[in-house]
């Protein structure tokens, strides 16, 4: 009867918790939640006294293949309903073996690509050609005190690289409600994103290893 239904009802009602200030900030049994799952790349082949050319998108490694083919294989037996990747070679190829045991094909990003470090610079120079000894020198000490990409001259600002950044990632997740999602790119990425959900000063505030989740 009609009186029977309402009163289950009221039972689920009185019975049903209440959402605590944990569940809502961490998001416990919440529907509409993105999982998402940040992978640096592999490790990159590179010489780090080269044209800036050959810094700003070098491939992987031989080591960093084999990296990016183990964590596709550690990732293999998890649910992973999309992947997404930074063009860059090193992390479109992670990307790309992440993808391949879901039958799945990376969605590549240019928002994803890490922080333009000495993009300005003309291609076929070296930084020490265009900075000098030591205004190197210089800017490292001040990376190590500050971390802050706005040290670096000639290069993308921290700010607009925070901007794409987290735009990018938040339309991914607004794309995947009730999905975990996989993203293959950068150390500086990811620092931007995780430093954005946690309020980090720092645009580095940790070093993720090549690969590492």
């Amino acid at each position: 009867t009609n009186e029977e239904a309402m009163e289950r009802a009221d039972v689920r009602a009185a019975t049903q918790r209440v959402p605590g200030a944990f569940d809502i900030a961490f998001l416990s049994n919440t529907e509409n939640v993105t999982e998402l799952v940040l992978v640096r790349h592999g490790q990159q082949d590179f010489d780090p006294a080269g044209p800036v050319a050959q810094l700003l998108d070098p491939p992987l490694s031989t080591l960093g293949e084999q990296q990016a083919r183990l964590v596709g294989e550690h990732l293999s037996t998890q649910r992973i309903d999309a992947v997404y990747a930074s063009p860059l070679k090193r992390a479109a190829a992670t990307g790309h073996e992440i993808a391949r045991h879901h039958r799945l094909e990376p969605t590549i990003l240019d928002d994803l690509r890490e922080v333009g470090i000495f993009e300005q610079i003309p291609h076929d120079q070296t930084p020490l050609e265009a900075i000098g000894r030591l205004g190197l020198a210089g800017l490292r000490q001040r990376m190590v005190d500050e971390r802050s990409w706005d040290v670096y001259p000639m290069s993308e600002s921290s700010f607009a690289f925070r901007k794409r950044v987290i735009n990018v990632i938040e339309g991914i997740i607004a794309t995947h409600p009730n999905q975990r999602v996989a993203i293959a790119c950068h150390g500086g990425v990811i620092n931007a994103y995780v430093g954005h959900v946690i309020g980090s000063k720092y645009d580095m505030f940790f070093r993720p290893a090549h690969t590492s989740i």
